[in-house]
């Protein structure tokens, strides 16, 4: 990780990573879990505070992400360039201009399958009063106009570069105020401009959500135990089928593919504190054919587990 110091009061600060094992989110109030698709990153974060808010925009990478929103804050999301491969958001994949919201403790599910640049602002409290969208459980999505989203991108980065001028601290007091009032009149136009869209009813849906939230807790809870789909189905008090269609609908993959995808990488984590052999981690964890898991486990990674197990104790 690299922090790009030396910056001014109340100027952005920037982060960046090259190294999976090494990134972190800076991102106040919202609690990330991912699950990377990628071993080599090239990532960056820049965190703008303002009166009552955080600006961060972040250039991420190939992933699997969960995130849960803390207590009374309101979070806003939209991305800040055009992809041609869509993004799966709450189960839905889209690539058209949206804005998303989140309100205190919502949780959110998203498949990025290529590398992304958005933007994410918390405000804390939350906002009450502008008659933004309200949500419960899950992050809400919404599709508005082209116009409203090139009208935000633009802003960020007018904010960055007025907020990089160094200026007296009364002058950044009150530049940084009136640069929050701008960005919430900004918001406000594009949730204005927000149009009803079929596929947004289907990524906002809370039953389902909730659906995949609780199939999500169990195998977070067992994943160094065998799952079977049976139990787990059960567990949940869903049918077999269902379960199957939640993952494949919010993972974008298999059950399979993604258990074992998340399973080699907490192999990595435990190989990463050092102890115990590589056989037993394996186990604990439940792959049960050694030189089928080393096979994966390098293609994954680009190293043997063993390579990762010597590092971690050498260091």
């Amino acid at each position: 990780m690299e922090d790009v110091d030396g910056a001014p009061m109340g100027a952005p600060r920037v982060f960046r990573f090259s190294d999976v094992d090494q990134f972190r989110s800076w991102i106040r109030d919202l609690n990330v879990d991912f699950t990377p698709f990628v071993r080599k990153i090239d990532a960056e974060q820049t965190i703008l505070s303002l009166p009552g808010c955080d600006v961060n925009l972040i250039k991420s990478f190939p992933r699997i992400i969960d995130a849960q929103l803390a207590p009374q804050c309101t979070a806003i999301g939209f991305t800040l360039v055009d992809h041609d491969v869509p993004i799966r958001f709450n189960g839905v994949p889209t690539d058209r201009s949206v804005i998303v919201i989140g309100t205190g403790g919502a949780l959110y599910a998203s498949v990025e399958e290529v590398e992304r640049q958005y933007a994410s602002i918390i405000f804390r409290p939350e906002v009450t009063d502008r008659g933004w969208p309200e949500t419960r459980t899950n992050f809400k999505i919404f599709e508005t106009s082209e116009l409203a989203i090139q009208r935000l991108r633009m802003l960020m980065q007018e904010l960055l570069a007025v907020a990089a001028e160094p200026v007296d601290a009364v002058a950044a007091s009150e530049r940084a105020t009136a640069m929050r009032e701008t960005l919430l009149l900004a918001i406000d136009a594009a949730f204005t401009e927000v149009h009803p869209s079929r596929w947004t009813v289907r990524a906002n849906h809370e039953r389902q959500f909730r659906i995949f939230q609780d199939i999500r807790a169990l195998l977070s809870g067992d994943l160094g135990q065998p799952i079977y789909s049976e139990e787990l189905a059960r567990n949940v008090g869903v049918s077999v089928r269902t379960l199957h269609d939640a993952v494949q609908r919010y993972r974008g993959m298999s059950l399979h593919r993604y258990l074992r995808l998340r399973r080699l990488w907490l192999v990595r984590k435990r190989l990463l504190a050092g102890p115990g052999s590589v056989k037993s981690v394996a186990l604990a964890f439940g792959f049960w054919h050694l030189s089928d898991f080393s096979r994966s486990y390098r293609a994954q990674f680009g190293e043997a587990p063993s390579a990762t197990l010597a590092r971690a104790r050498k260091a």
